[in-house]
């Protein structure tokens, strides 16, 4: 299975539409300053260039993780890679996996399928990140929520594009 790499240098820039959408004052803005305690000069005391350029190398870790959580064939081939002759294209291991995938290669290989991998992502490891840290440091389920919700779309959206192009 040959990964195009240009997904992992593509999907990044979701996080970085959605956050610009999500916590702006049209959205969540609001919301989040409240929840966060957020103010304007704050916002504005930070390095926007180095925030942007950090979250999309972030990003770019995420979505290799994403690609492995929501394609199958992948996780598929992770058992077999460091089987004997795998490397090199030979042996039993390697003909086996290649007639599995020439065989189901694209079997849940959706839009749609990617984002139910992303939502289940976003409720059962980010809910619980975001809600584990936001509740040592005291802060409301409106926070939580803010940012849960942040990050359904972002991996429904992220999962999605790397499961139908991946």
């Amino acid at each position: 299975m040959e990964i195009k790499f240009w997904l992992l240098f593509v999907t990044p820039l979701i996080p970085l539409i959605i956050g610009a959408l999500w916590y702006s004052k049209a959205l969540f803005g609001n919301a989040w300053f409240r929840a966060a305690g957020m103010t304007d000069e704050k916002v504005q005391s930070g390095n926007m260039a180095l925030i942007f350029g950090l979250t999309y190398v972030l990003g770019i870790m995420l979505s290799f993780a994403m690609l492995t959580w929501s394609t199958h064939q992948f996780a598929t081939q992770s058992l077999f890679v460091t089987q004997p002759g795998f490397d090199e294209q030979t042996g039993e291991y390697y003909t086996y996996f290649q007639n599995f995938i020439q065989k189901y290669g694209n079997l849940h290989r959706s839009f749609g399928h990617g984002a139910v991998h992303g939502g289940v992502g976003a409720t059962f490891i980010a809910l619980p990140i975001i809600a584990i840290i936001a509740l040592f440091e005291r802060r409301g389920w409106k926070y939580i929520l803010v940012h849960y919700g942040y990050w359904f779309v972002t991996l429904i959206l992220m999962c999605g594009v790397i499961n139908q192009f991946a």
